[in-house]
């Protein structure tokens, strides 16, 4: 008898449907799987073989020969324990056959029938919900996260005795559900707040426009001026996720097994930080089994690189694409996957390598090779693709004792969200949400200066030798100005700003 039973496998963060079928025929007491599993997939056959002798079952003395199809997708993980234990079972005749079709089964066996948990749940029930199905089976600790799916019953079980128990109808499972709204709202929480920033208001200017327009940001200053703190403020005052939004998020989460069984949905930006030792595979993702990286885990967030300088050239290298095309494909002999990477850049660097290098305070101790060497760790095209360049100064002892505090992430994010929907509207593409994914059709249309602005423009590329991608980030940058102060032209005010935002360009020694 042939019994087959609906799974999925993840690629990328996307759930792929699997067939199990299992097949029970006469001869040897033999237990094989085929359809490209991997080492966790074959070693289930003993998680199995125990959970069912321990759940009260007798396991077949036959043939039992497990194929995942189609063939051709890797299996991997331990979420094809329960579809396996269940098509077993049903063609043991101990699991009726007539609602089997209407669920999808995913979750890990513990050897006394127990069900475990397992990353991927949210996509493998997004795609039951595609596929029609009634209802997806999952283990307890998974069900809040898949119950963020509405259009789909989750029913949570706590061992393999309740899904057979479910399934010939002899145990009401009640489908969990829960108030998503609330939760989504529970969740839009920040520790910080921008008010906690005391001077810096040129920074915090910079910063208020990259956030309007999308714009990627790096700051140059001494050791204590506060580009972390700032750093850390900035998805503070980014327009608050739509509830898809927040799903694209918490579903990187869960394939990275990153996800908090506590918090079923993520309602905030996230704000990723690695170190400066991360490999080029933690930053953009791969290793044997691809995984996503920090610019995947940053998706519709901030991706800060505090230290930039000593991040390895090649790592540095790899954010070139994914900063250009907004997602990353990773390439393996068996698999291809790709992983959503819209993030914002913020990277902070020294001007040298002791910190203090045109600091009024403070004595620069390094010769002006060390500069040029420490300042070259970071190549001219990866700089180009840097909109903003910010310096960041020492903070001074008036501002650090002063009582008054700055304005409040609040008030700026209102700005903000009046700014993005000024983009939006503009914007018929859905594939360009905010003025720094502007295509050069769109910067022609756009962005277009009167004659002042084009002596200036002039002057920036004689003087500072922008390059021609440099001179379209100014031009977004000044659209994105003009924006905030809801002006439909760009004045020549605007682009002398924008022009400021290319500190680097002139700093560079």
């Amino acid at each position: 008898m042939i019994v087959k039973v609906i799974s999925s496998t993840v690629v990328g963060i996307d759930a792929h449907p699997v067939d199990v079928e299992v097949d029970i025929s006469p001869g040897l007491p033999q237990f094989s799987t085929v359809g490209l599993p991997d080492t966790a997939v074959k070693e289930s056959k003993d998680r199995i073989k125990a959970a069912i002798k321990n759940s009260g079952y007798k396991f077949p003395r036959n043939h039992v020969t497990v194929n995942l199809a189609p063939a051709d997708i890797k299996k991997e993980g331990t979420g094809f324990d329960l579809p396996i234990a269940v098509g077993i079972l049903t063609g043991e005749g101990c699991i009726e056959t007539k609602d089997l079709p209407d669920y999808t089964f995913i979750g890990e066996l513990s050897l006394d029938g127990s069900i475990k948990g397992v990353d991927g749940v949210l996509s493998a029930t997004l795609l039951a919900s595609e596929m029609g199905k009634r209802g997806i089976i999952v283990a307890r600790e998974n069900a809040g996260e898949a119950a963020m799916v509405e259009s789909i019953n989750v029913i949570p079980v706590d061992t393999l005795s309740d899904v057979v128990e479910f399934l010939n109808g002899r145990k009401e499972i009640e489908p969990l559900t829960l108030d998503i709204d609330d939760i989504f709202n529970k969740s839009l929480t920040y520790p910080f707040d921008f008010h906690e920033i005391r001077g810096q208001e040129h920074a915090k200017r910079a910063l208020e426009v990259a956030a309007a327009g999308g714009h990627n940001v790096i700051m140059i200053g001494p050791p204590g001026s506060g580009k972390t703190m700032l750093a850390q403020r900035l998805s503070t005052i980014l327009p608050e996720l739509t509830f898809a939004e927040a799903i694209d998020v918490t579903k990187i989460f869960s394939v990275s097994g990153l996800l908090n069984k506590k918090n079923t949905i993520l309602g905030t930006r996230p704000f990723r930080a690695p170190h400066h030792t991360i490999s080029d595979a933690g930053l953009v993702g791969g290793g044997h089994i691809p995984k996503p990286g920090e610019i995947s885990l940053a998706h519709h967030g901030v991706l800060f690189l505090d230290e930039l300088p000593e991040f390895k050239r090649n790592v540095l290298e790899a954010l070139r694409q994914p900063l250009e095309d907004g997602h990353v494909t990773i390439t393996r002999s068996s698999v291809t996957a790709t992983y959503p990477a819209r993030f914002m850049l913020v990277a902070a660097m020294n001007p040298c390598p002791c910190g203090y290098y045109s600091d009024q305070t403070r004595v620069c101790r390094c010769t002006p090779q060390q500069i040029r060497q420490y300042q070259a760790r970071i190549s001219g095209p990866l700089l180009d693709r840097i909109d903003i360049h910010i310096e960041v100064p020492s903070v001074r002892y008036k501002d650090l004792a002063g009582k008054s505090t700055g304005e409040s992430s609040g008030s700026i994010k209102g700005r903000i969200e009046r700014t993005r929907l000024i983009q939006r509207k503009r914007f018929t593409d859905n594939n360009t949400q905010f003025n720094a994914r502007m295509s050069d059709k769109q910067i022609k249309t756009c962005c277009v200066i009167d004659d002042d602005s084009q002596k200036l423009m002039e002057m920036a590329i004689e003087k500072l030798g922008l390059s021609a991608r440099a001179y379209t980030k100014v031009l977004k940058i000044a659209r994105t100005i003009a924006d905030i102060e809801e002006e439909e032209k760009i004045r020549s005010s605007h682009v002398a700003e924008a022009i400021q935002y290319r500190n680097l360009d002139r700093r560079m020694i």
